[in-house]
């Protein structure tokens, strides 16, 4: 007995001092272990009679139980001192500055459309958003474009089946904008948006490319409008030196029709490379809103007249920040994008 009451005070007083989990571990193998003092203590109850054996198994019972415990609490406590020690070390200040984050920046093609929008909202226009996915009535029929007119053919269109297509360019939104207008002006809207074609990607084209297509119905409306429009569009995009001159085309949506060219900013008109010695560089198509497409859309052509611009946004990006390449608005190389810094 006083042997076992020993072992339970030298176990107790050492599980007490210990300081660290491993040594916890190794008191409780030396002490509870097959090999320990209480397995040799507990060889002496073959020399006891049956009533001195019953009452030394209660004892090592309760000395076993009080050491367990014991152990089982420092281990609970240096847990804890561990986990507190862990925290303390690793602690932040919060009132530390933060590492910088890198922040992205506008596509430039995001950057386009937003002046392209800011500036045609100040001048008192709408913008006009509508499905990417249009109808064939929407997309060629109402634009003057019936089915078997030679002129679908400048446009390779992707089908969706036989009335259904990715629209080939943004005028549909147009359409829709004169049809809920209900044969009654003014309309002054843009519509900017993405536009699809069956094109083989190269350096200038792509099968995916940006729009943005304006419109104007009013009364008295004349090419002197769309004129006065356009150069006021190439002072604010490609700066106050910059003019214009229209050249006659062909759209079947307007008529008479034009296609525009802005002098070239690289060597300001003399002739040079870039605008392969002209001095002129094209930029976009107009003209007078055909009275047919008017007609079908619900307004009177005896009374209202129209005219209508549509913008590439690639082109307009590429001239204005001197690309030569449309694949690389799509390559999403940061290297290429961060140039243009506009936060968003």
């Amino acid at each position: 007995m006083d042997e076992l009451l020993k072992i339970k005070e030298e176990a107790l007083a050492k599980i007490h001092d210990c300081i660290s989990l491993k040594d916890l571990n190794d008191l409780r193998v030396f002490y509870l272990g097959k090999k320990g003092p209480m397995q040799a203590a507990m060889k002496s109850m073959k020399n006891m009679n049956q009533e001195e054996r019953a009452t030394f198994g209660q004892v090592s019972n309760k000395v076993k139980q009080e050491i367990t415990q014991a152990i089982e609490n420092k281990k609970v406590a240096l847990e804890e001192a561990e986990m507190n020690a862990k925290l303390a070390s690793e602690n932040i200040d919060i009132t530390l500055p933060s590492t910088a984050l890198p922040l992205g920046s506008l596509h430039p093609l995001s950057v386009v459309k937003n002046d392209i929008e800011e500036l045609f909202l100040g001048m008192g226009y709408q913008i006009a958003e509508g499905p990417e996915v249009e109808s064939d009535h929407f997309n060629f029929e109402l634009m003057n474009l019936p089915k078997g007119h030679p002129a679908r053919d400048m446009q390779d269109t992707f089908y969706i089946d036989e009335n259904t297509l990715m629209r080939t360019h943004t005028s549909p939104v147009q359409a829709h904008a004169m049809i809920a207008a209900e044969g009654k002006g003014p309309i002054k809207v843009i519509c900017p948006g993405k536009t699809y074609r069956r094109d083989d990607d190269d350096a200038t084209h792509s099968h995916q490319f940006m729009q943005c297509e304006g419109l104007v119905i009013d009364k008295n409306i004349t090419m002197a409008d769309l004129k006065g429009t356009l150069e006021v569009f190439a002072k604010k995009m490609f700066g106050e030196k910059r003019k214009i001159r229209l050249r006659p085309s062909y759209f079947p949506f307007t008529e008479p029709s034009v296609e525009v060219d802005i002098s070239c900013h690289n060597c300001e008109g003399k002739g040079c490379p870039m605008c392969k010695h002209t001095g002129w560089i094209e930029i976009l198509g107009a003209g007078m809103v055909n009275p047919r497409v008017l007609e079908m859309c619900g307004f009177d052509p005896e009374v209202y007249q129209g005219f209508a611009f549509g913008i590439g946004l690639e082109r307009v990006a590429m001239l204005k920040y001197n690309i030569d390449n449309i694949r690389d608005f799509y390559n999403n190389d940061l290297r290429f994008l961060n140039q243009f810094g506009r936060k968003g």
